[in-house]
């Protein structure tokens, strides 16, 4: 079976556990996640089978919606509320307006330090496997993008947020520069993935739903197709010549497909990661072939990935 899940990640369940068990119910080999969601976070997982483990680059580098809850006062050394607290402070002068102005220095293109406890290798090691060991190590501030930060509630010490993000953004490190920001401290109290490019919650499958669906046989309904990931990319249809060409990897001359224009100055969509450069091909009979890359040298279409 090749296709994604889009499953709706419960508390207290890490990522490599939700692909091992989705493993086991379908018995799927070649299994694996979109995105890492830290075990106390909930929401959209994407989970790729088969042949749509080979989209999984295209999955993670969309754009991610979040519902964060951020509890001011408190600071933890993993930066949520199942650390060990490192700081308290009071955050019962900080008005609303104080709050809005601290996360409006967020938005945009911003440098970020993940947390020790985080994925993050440092000379071959996770980084939480050092702070597990009681090891501290000096970490680089990469760059994010923010695309948007909205504040939709305060119930002090509690902040809710909504976050659209690009890859690599941890929201549990901008609830704790947020503390740092407004001198109190701050932890990620609550967070749950609302979105993971075109993957939304509402339409995501709880585990219990697909365990039952396993075990009644009818699991593959809630299986999407490979090419829904690239559905807001430019399509194109090919003759039988071209869909050669595109098997046999050889670049190629698409007429009225993209306009130059465009090609040089592609305008992204923040959440759907669309991207002018790349478009899927499909053969007269509409099955997807893949990927085409547009090289901007040669102004031809590469094959990148071919699924036929």
């Amino acid at each position: 079976m090749d296709g994604i899940l889009n499953i709706n990640k419960p508390r207290g369940r890490t990522s490599f556990s939700t692909v091992a068990m989705v493993r086991r119910l379908t018995g799927e080999r070649r299994v694996g996640h979109a995105g890492t969601l830290d075990p106390e976070a909930t929401g959209v997982l994407p989970i790729c089978l088969g042949q749509g483990t080979r989209v999984v680059e295209f999955l993670v580098d969309t754009t991610k919606v979040y519902q964060a809850q951020i509890e001011l006062g408190v600071a933890t050394d993993t930066y949520d509320a199942s650390g060990q607290i490192t700081q308290r402070g009071d955050p019962s002068g900080i008005s609303q307006e104080q709050l809005k102005s601290a996360l409006a220095s967020f938005c945009g293109l911003i440098q970020q330090k993940p947390p020790m406890y985080s994925a993050v290798k440092h000379q071959g090691k996770r980084l939480y496997q050092l702070a597990r060991a009681g090891i501290q190590v000096e970490r680089k501030s990469r760059p994010v993008r923010i695309y948007r930060l909205e504040f939709t509630d305060w119930q002090p010490p509690l902040a809710m947020i909504e976050v659209v993000c690009g890859k690599g953004t941890y929201i549990r490190s901008l609830a704790h520069d947020l503390g740092q920001v407004l001198g109190c401290g701050a932890n990620l109290k609550n967070l749950t993935r609302l979105r993971c490019g075109i993957f939304d919650i509402k339409d995501a499958v709880s585990l219990t739903q697909f365990e039952d669906a396993c075990h009644y046989g009818y699991w593959h309904h809630f299986i999407h197709p490979i090419d829904t990931v690239l559905l807001n990319w430019s399509a194109i249809i090919v003759n039988d010549d071209t869909e050669r060409l595109i098997q046999n990897g050889r670049p190629l001359v698409l007429e009225n497909s993209v306009s130059s224009q465009e090609i040089d100055d592609p305008q992204l969509d923040p959440v759907a990661g669309s991207s002018p450069k790349s478009c899927r091909a499909y053969s007269l009979d509409g099955y997807f072939l893949g990927v085409l890359r547009f090289n901007p040298e040669s102004r031809q279409w590469q094959p990148e990935k071919v699924f036929r």
